[in-house]
């Protein structure tokens, strides 16, 4: 009975801090980075739950991952809510709550230890640092595919506590279900090898820790076995070989939608070197959790040398005290390999976007070392008299701060202007940050601050044909059309196939009443996306303009084809139409 209060208290606890921190989330607004591209901006999402749209989710490569569950959800939201943002950040709010007492239910059942699965379960819950996957209504990908990873947990012990085929089934549909919403789960079958090892003792046919919590009974054991880690990774070879095939497909998608920077662009030196910054990086906000961003800038080439040396010997350091103490602690060894192991995908070896790091990394990987300081402090105060009030004591002033500490950083997600002012406060050379600050303002109509914002990203990176395109449009806006064009010119030159370049510089060119250097540039934009609907319109226009009629029939007519509710285009093609008749009756009459 005294078992179930605990319990029951521990969820309370968790649902409530959880609610109290993200509730807020309710009245926020999308944010202009990603959640356009998986929400706002997204025809397939917004028409909720459809057959067409499931067929899209599961044969799509959009945004460079393939993760049909995350696109349905996406979907059921918008059935759910349309775009009022509440609703799909309640969502998000509601599977991390899920997670966090997966977490519990899992680690109790696995250890025995009430009170420090749910510690860790708290510490999970409320760390700042898993904020922006629950804040950001584009990383429903993070909170729903770790929800399959915590279910895939229970399966796996589950199957472990009375081992069979049908228990085994539900472990594999659950790993694959996770995999379809988002392929970080790639490494679980790795931690479930360190699971076997602890807590689950399957290598041993009893715990060395000396602690009752830490001897759960029932689970199968290959402590008898002459050769129990082959045996464990062959039981584990369905999920291996699902985990290759999510990783080929995540290739692919990456490479098509052209995600995956080049060794030119971001050399294997710098990436190792990047990569072992990120690691401690990462230590060291969870430590102190400030200066959170949702962009921090690829050092490329200014990683001072010291950085990563200094990294890699604090890791050698680390692993080595590791080591010295597995024997006697074995969950400091699985913590540790649970947080570097899962890392491991997203440290940037094969560097995806141009970010150094992300808080949304860490949402999993961080679990591996709050079971190490939870379960550690435990043990260092295992023989103090006062030891019950110190571990009360102390955990309540680590979940009172974490709360605080979180409420403040879910604050900074309210709206775009916000998030990328707070950016820009806590990281230097931020041009990504810059950029979308600069799109929240001239949304808002504030041009004058947009162009400046504009301005100073490429001052950081003049290279960034997106940020070019973008002040040329405020430039435009503002009246200045020659340095509009200009722009438009100069993110052509770094990339030629900016379809959305063109189309602007068509428009300005036809402004200036350039139309035949206006047309040339409306074809480019239909070579590169023959679909769009606007261009074909724009292009019959300005054809029309010139005379050329009967191209611009076929160009208005393909519009309406693409799309048949496109009124504009249908006034255009019989203006055009209505004109080709009355040249053709005058040309008739003069003939008679």
């Amino acid at each position: 009975m005294e078992i179930m209060r605990s319990e029951a208290c521990i969820w309370l606890i968790l649902i409530t801090a959880v609610l109290l921190v993200y509730w807020q989330v309710g009245d926020h607004e999308f944010i202009n980075y990603d959640d356009n591209v998986y929400i706002t901006d997204n025809a397939q999402v917004q028409k909720g739950l459809t057959s067409n749209g499931i067929i899209w989710a599961f044969t799509t490569s959009h945004t460079g991952n393939w993760h049909p569950l995350t696109w349905i959800s996406h979907m059921l939201d918008c059935e759910l809510y349309g775009l009022n943002p509440g609703g799909h950040h309640l969502t998000n709010v509601l599977l991390h709550m899920a997670n966090a007492i997966l977490l519990f239910v899992v680690l109790r059942w696995m250890t025995g230890a009430i009170w420090r699965s749910g510690l860790v379960a708290a510490l999970f819950a409320l760390h700042p640092l898993h904020v922006e996957s629950v804040a950001w209504a584009a990383e429903r990908k993070d909170v729903l595919s770790t929800f399959f990873w915590m279910l895939t947990m229970v399966a796996y012990v589950h199957y472990v506590n009375r081992p069979g085929g049908k228990r085994y089934f539900l472990v594999l549909v659950t790993f694959f279900l996770g995999l379809m919403a988002k392929p970080m789960l790639v490494t679980l079958p790795f931690v479930l090898l360190l699971l076997d090892y602890w807590p689950l003792n399957r290598f041993k046919p009893r715990a060395v820790t000396g602690s009752v919590e830490d001897q759960p009974l029932g689970f199968r054991s290959f402590g008898d076995d002459k050769s129990p880690i082959l045996k464990a990774v062959m039981e584990k070879t369905p999920l291996f070989l699902m985990s290759l095939f999510s990783c080929v497909v995540t290739v692919m998608a990456q490479q098509e939608a052209g995600a995956i920077s080049t060794l030119e662009i971001v050399p294997f030196k710098l990436r190792i070197a990047n990569g072992l910054v990120s690691f401690v990086a990462y230590m060291g906000k969870m430590v102190w959790p400030l200066d959170l961003a949702v962009f921090y800038p690829h050092p490329v080439s200014d990683l001072q040398i010291w950085k990563p040396v200094a990294a890699g010997l604090f890791l050698l350091i680390v692993s080595t005290v590791v080591l010295l103490v597995a024997q006697r602690c074995r969950y400091v060894l699985v913590g540790w390999l649970w947080y570097l192991g899962t890392l491991v995908p997203v440290i940037g070896l094969v560097q995806v976007g141009e970010q150094a790091m992300a808080d949304r990394y860490t949402y999993v990987p961080l679990i591996g070392l709050f079971i190490v300081v939870v379960w550690g402090f435990a043990d260092l105060v295992k023989g103090w008299r006062s030891r019950r009030w110190v571990v009360s004591v102390s955990a309540a002033v680590m979940v009172l701060a974490l709360m605080a500490g979180s409420w403040l950083q879910v604050a900074h997600w309210k709206n775009s202007v916000k998030l990328f002012k707070h950016a820009l406060d806590a990281t230097s050379n931020n041009y990504v940050a810059h950029y979308n600050l600069g799109n929240a303002l001239a949304l808002q109509g504030k041009l004058t601050g947009a162009v400046s914002h504009y301005n100073k990203a490429l001052q950081i990176n003049p290279n960034f044909a997106e940020a070019h395109n973008n002040l040329g449009n405020a430039l435009a806006l503002q009246g200045n059309l020659t340095g509009a064009v200009s722009h438009y010119n100069k993110a052509l030159q770094i990339n030629p196939d900016h379809a959305e370049a063109h189309l602007n510089l068509a428009v300005g060119l036809d402004r200036q009443g350039k139309h035949q250097e206006a047309i040339q540039h409306y074809a480019e934009v239909l070579r590169i996306s023959p679909h769009d609907a606007q261009s074909h319109n724009n292009l019959g226009v300005a054809l029309a303009e010139q005379g050329r009629l009967k191209e611009a029939v076929a160009h208005f007519t393909e519009a309406l084809r693409i799309d048949p509710n496109f009124k504009e285009a249908q006034r255009n093609l019989d203006l055009s139409l209505g004109l080709m008749h009355k040249s053709s009756a005058g040309s008739d009459g003069k003939t008679r």
